[in-house]
């Protein structure tokens, strides 16, 4: 019989993690105490250290904020490159009108 995974709330993640970084006790205790493998809890504290508030999107996974953070940028650079075009034809307007 496979037991099912455990999913564990964004509130839950953070304090653990919080826990493991205060090293007031050892990761093995909270590990034990609420039911999480050690490496799991070293991999959220890291995450968490590293991260900050924007650890566990979603459902905890890094991936899913890095997917969404280059979709922005492509959108953002797109943006800049329609700006700096528009500059480039103003700025060519502006010597036509000189000469």
């Amino acid at each position: 019989m496979t037991q099912k995974r455990k999913r564990h709330g964004r509130r839950f993640k953070i304090a653990a993690a919080q826990v493991v970084l205060s090293g007031d006790m050892t990761v093995r205790e909270p590990s034990e105490e609420l039911g999480v493998k050690d490496s799991t809890l070293r991999r959220r504290a890291q995450e968490y250290e590293s991260m900050g508030d924007g650890a566990f999107p979603g459902n905890g996974s890094p991936r899913v904020n890095k997917d969404y953070e280059i979709v922005r940028l492509g959108k953002r650079m797109e943006e800049l490159e329609q700006e700096n075009e528009l500059l480039r034809n103003f700025r060519a307007f502006l010597s036509q009108d000189r000469a």
